[in-house]
């Protein structure tokens, strides 16, 4: 792998903000990516709403979409030389050459991806989130903790979702337990419980797909999730843009950028306020 910090103490980020992207791109990027001057970004076919909206990546809408041009912005390159291809989300965990530079679909950084891919730092860490339905008793409640306490939960037996309710949300009614996760959307279809916890990633695909009328009372900070998934970009084997990469999320991070992408696509702008378990 290059060196990628010819400014010695000064992070390349950091020399980036002075100096601007031409910078970035000449010491980081240049001779490191598939096509030279440009960068190839991969996401799923199709991709989902909120990760990508109406499956056109080159709109920039959408949480991953935004994301990877704020990455490709911070590496120096412009919005015009970013080419989208798509991948399957297995397809690209497998070892080998890869025909893009990096790509984002909500893949978990774990060890066992990461004996034969690389993944960057995080740019998302999964938060719990409440699921009501629409139409039943709890469509209105509010986002705080108390509130949450009064309602009838279910949860499968053996879960993160279990513990969680248990040692953090701890509701007034005894929780229902159930055999797996299909059976708890099962449940909650049928006005047998109130709400159910999952994260968020697959709330909304709950809420969207296996719920009719689901919908998303608020988000828990991240602090209280339990063993949270942490999502990378993920690269070739040994990429030599790991570096550069790293270094434009840390200061995508810093900058609170990726907060405000969050926020926009996964927070208070989609409406999924953060629950207040103080109140």
């Amino acid at each position: 792998m290059k060196s990628v910090n010819p400014w010695g103490a000064v992070s390349l980020l950091s020399a980036v903000l002075m100096l601007g992207p031409v910078s970035a791109f000449g010491a980081c990027a240049d001779g490191n990516t598939l096509h030279d001057g440009r960068l190839t970004i991969a996401t799923g076919n199709p991709a989902y709403a909120p990760w990508v909206m109406d499956d056109d990546p080159a709109s920039g809408n959408g949480f991953e979409a935004a994301v990877a041009y704020a990455v490709a912005d911070a590496m120096g390159f412009d919005a015009g030389a970013v080419d989208w291809v798509r991948t399957s989300f297995d397809e690209a965990i497998q070892p080998g050459e890869k025909n893009f530079d990096f790509n984002l679909q909500q893949y978990s950084i774990n060890a066992d991806r990461e004996k034969v891919v690389d993944f960057s730092a995080p740019y998302y860490t999964t938060a719990v989130a409440v699921v009501v339905k629409e139409g039943s008793e709890a469509q209105n409640v509010e986002p705080t903790g108390s509130a949450l306490r009064k309602l009838r939960f279910g949860a499968a037996a053996g879960t993160t979702s279990q513990t969680f309710l248990s040692s953090v949300v701890m509701p007034e009614q005894d929780l229902l337990l159930y055999d797996d996760n299909a059976n708890v959307i099962a449940a909650i279809s049928a006005n047998q419980i109130d709400a159910l916890v999952f994260d968020l990633p697959s709330a909304l695909f709950a809420t969207a797909v296996q719920i009719d009328g689901g919908k998303i009372v608020g988000q828990f900070p991240v602090e209280a999730s339990i063993e949270p998934d942490n999502f990378g970009l993920l690269m070739a084997e040994g990429s030599a843009l790991k570096a550069c990469v790293d270094e434009a999320i840390t200061a995508l991070k810093e900058s609170g950028k990726l907060a405000e992408i969050e926020s926009q696509w996964l927070g208070d702008g989609a409406g999924v306020p953060l629950i207040d378990l103080e109140k």
